[in-house]
């Protein structure tokens, strides 16, 4: 086996950047997806 090339440094930001865009993909998907139909709007149900 040959020897890692890439630094621990460039192991850690690229899971950063993972676990980022995978919790950007799934706020989109609960905002704009199907589980969507579920949310309330906290205005109106408080509404005076």
């Amino acid at each position: 086996m040959e020897p890692s090339t890439a630094s621990p440094a460039f192991s850690v930001a690229l899971t950063v950047l993972a676990v980022l865009l995978a919790l950007t993909g799934f706020g989109i998907y609960t905002a704009f997806g199907p589980p969507s139909k579920q949310l309330t709007d906290p205005f109106d149900d408080h509404e005076d």
